[in-house]
């Protein structure tokens, strides 16, 4: 494992090389500052209220991997900050799905901070969210010498066709997506790794209803006190050295824990599909995709008479979905 590590460190200055600065202002990150971490293609209606979300939460900086956008993603950021960008428009997929590009900043520039890895349809909500901003969470989890922090992948979504409301710049997306599956998760351990495997959910009952295995992961590990020894090993799924994977409770108790919520299913979400199928640069061939565009021509409806509505953390909670743990 420790020679993975090393590998995953070494490539991950190798595909640094791929990376142009086109904004950086790293000179204003202080010591104890919390970064936000991103690798986006052509997601420039999503940023406004991205921004305002995780600044809200308390995020002092974003470190932004731009791969080719051609929406003005990277004008739009130009100016910010809080905010620095890189571009590239080297291969997705060979730089691990952008795995390699974000170990890289996040060695050079994440060294004892805590950083969140999110994608741009993400919404990070954690016990207290309502109440407490971020960095509660991380002195807590600095205090309890807790070094990563775990968040299941929650598909949010419409009632009715999924492109039968246009999403505006700067419009809270939960305002169309709120509805979500409670139930019909399976979660296994991974043995090499030692990271829990969740799969289901909305995606698994549409788009794979016949091949649940083949569904995507569900589970994360956004939150982490970042150290340069450290590396991602796919997405944010699981990471080396191996004990950060250990953000479950194998005694029978649990842990804190949070939720994403996957706002993927926008009305941006065909053409989003279609591109990403022709471009061929996610991971087994971009099969999720096939799965997507396919089941799209059918224009089909993700809800369903057991859907539940999306309130707060916690219901999320009561709904096993989430856990303070121990966080009072």
């Amino acid at each position: 494992m420790r020679l993975r590590r090393k590998r995953r460190i070494v490539r991950s200055m190798r595909k640094s090389r791929d990376l142009s600065a086109l904004q950086d202002n790293t000179k204003n990150i202080r010591k104890g500052d919390i970064l936000l971490v991103s690798t986006m293609r052509n997601e420039q209606v999503r940023l406004p209220y991205f921004l305002r979300y995780y600044r809200n939460l308390g995020v002092n900086h974003f470190l932004f991997v731009d791969n080719g956008s051609e929406d003005g993603t990277s004008e739009y950021l130009s100016g910010m900050a809080d905010v620095s960008v890189w571009r590239t428009t080297a291969s997705y997929k060979r730089a691990t799905f952008g795995v390699d590009w974000m170990n890289h900043l996040k060695r050079r520039y994440a060294h004892g901070h805590w950083v969140l890895v999110v994608d741009p349809d993400e919404l990070f909500v954690y016990p207290f969210c309502d109440t407490r901003p971020l960095r509660a969470l991380t002195d807590w989890l600095d205090d309890a010498s807790i070094r990563s922090f775990s968040a299941m992948l929650l598909d949010v979504y419409p009632k009715g066709a999924i492109n039968a409301e246009p999403y505006e710049p700067g419009q809270d997306p939960l305002e169309i997506a709120h509805w979500f599956d409670s139930g019909n998760y399976s979660v296994k351990r991974n043995p090499t790794y030692g990271n829990l495997w969740i799969q289901g959910g909305v995606r698994s009952r549409v788009f794979f209803p016949d091949q649940p295995k083949k569904a995507p992961a569900l589970n994360k590990i956004p939150l982490v006190k970042w150290d340069r020894r450290y590396a991602y090993v796919s997405s944010t799924h699981m990471l080396l050295p191996r004990g950060l994977n250990q953000v479950y409770d194998s005694g029978g108790g649990e842990k804190a824990s949070g939720v994403l919520l996957h706002t993927k299913f926008l009305d941006t979400f065909a053409a989003k599909a279609n591109e990403e199928q022709t471009r061929g640069q996610h991971y087994a061939h971009s099969v999720e995709y096939q799965a997507y565009v396919r089941e799209l021509e059918r224009q089909p409806q993700l809800w369903c008479k057991w859907s539940e509505r999306y309130i707060n953390w916690r219901q999320l909670e009561i709904l096993g979905l989430m856990s303070k743990g121990n966080w009072a």
